[in-house]
């Protein structure tokens, strides 16, 4: 599983089901987080674990 965020086009930032974890693609983005929102990847991480979980339910369901 694997999500991007997306700003006016720009790949923020990614999460890939294999390493479990939200990682920035821009240094403006590493700057605000450091600045205004030093929570942002953890939060962001518990964000995209909850919607790998739920596609994988819809996955389940779509199946039967």
């Amino acid at each position: 599983f694997v999500a991007v965020g997306m700003v006016d086009g720009v790949q923020i930032d990614y999460y890939d089901s294999n390493t479990q974890r939200a990682v920035l693609k821009q240094d403006w983005m590493e700057q605000y987080t450091i600045r205004e929102d030093p929570n942002y990847l953890e939060g962001n991480t518990g964000i995209y674990q909850g919607e790998q979980q739920t596609f994988k339910a819809s996955i389940v369901n779509v199946k039967q």
